[in-house]
């Protein structure tokens, strides 16, 4: 495999489909708002969710694999890695120089969103770059942190991004499915954590799987599913959200269904492996649902 493959590989491309959904969200809110965005304005927003996702990537393939995690953990495909560093450590300068590259285009799209903007622009933009640079050093080894920041970056910074930099209002729409959004993000990146959290252990990082042991990460992965939906429903109940985003419960069952098997699972990686798979599927046809939902 040759370094460049590595670098592509540490971006993990067929994970990144969540940023540029996430992005869909803000994008379909500013259209309910009655104000077709600017073209050029929504393809920036889209390359810019698109490269901070990257970017997250590849900061933490490299940093994992200085820290000696990636030799440690027993990757599966949806979590431990990509394992393109192990594979290519020669690569490792040209994740490191993609992963700032990347981010650097970010904070080029930010900046000229901050010109059109002004201060909230500002303020959610540093909130971002400072996600991206802190979490796998610094937040991984605190509990709660750890769980929500995913969800914030992913949440509020990307969805009320999306619409400060489109020009349009932080409603609560706006509000109501940025708040989904953080729940299932911090749901996601707890499930994947569990066949990571002995490895994890070894190298310092104090998340809830390994604070809290993984059969009550699993019975928070139920709360976090059930909270989402709960935001869903109250915010169609209030008005916040059209009646069409009741589209999103369709994957409450199958949310449901995995909570369930979750706890039994721990101890058997095939079937646990099942589980992380469903779960990405749920996760990514619950926001393309709501996208749907708020578009029609």
């Amino acid at each position: 495999m040759s370094e460049t493959v590595a670098v592509v590989r540490a971006s993990r491309p067929s994970f990144l489909i969540l940023a540029p959904l996430c992005a869909g969200l803000g994008v379909a809110v500013a259209w309910q708002q009655g104000e077709p965005p600017a073209l050029l304005d929504t393809l920036l927003v889209f390359i810019g969710a698109l490269l901070a996702h990257a970017a997250v990537n590849l900061l933490n393939e490299y940093e994992d694999f200085v820290s000696g995690l990636d030799l440690l953990t027993t990757r599966t495909p949806f979590s431990g890695g990509s394992g393109a560093l192990p594979e290519v450590p020669g690569a490792a300068k040209r994740v490191l120089a993609a992963a700032l590259g990347t981010l650097a285009l970010v904070i080029l799209i930010g900046l000229y969103f901050l010109w059109q903007r002004g201060l909230p622009m500002l303020v959610l933009g540093v909130a971002g770059i400072m996600l991206v640079l802190t979490y796998t050093r610094w937040i991984t080894r605190s509990p709660l942190l750890c769980l929500f920041a995913p969800g914030i970056g992913f949440g509020p910074v990307m969805i009320l991004g999306t619409l400060v930099a489109l020009g349009a209002r932080l409603d609560a729409t706006a509000i109501t499915v940025s708040v989904i959004s953080l729940l299932l993000v911090s749901e996601l990146l707890l499930i994947n954590q569990i066949p990571d959290a002995e490895a994890d252990r070894k190298i310092g990082r104090r998340h809830l799987v390994i604070t809290l042991g993984a059969r009550a990460a699993a019975r928070l992965v139920l709360a976090l599913f059930v909270s989402s939906y709960v935001v869903l429903l109250a915010g169609i109940i209030a008005g916040w959200l059209p009646l069409p985003a009741i589209l999103s419960l369709a994957t409450a069952p199958f949310a449901l269904w995995l909570a369930w098997k979750l706890p039994g699972a721990i101890d058997q990686p095939g079937t646990l492996n099942l589980l992380l798979g469903t779960n990405v599927a749920i996760l990514l046809a619950t926001l393309a649902l709501l996208v749907v939902g708020l578009s029609l």
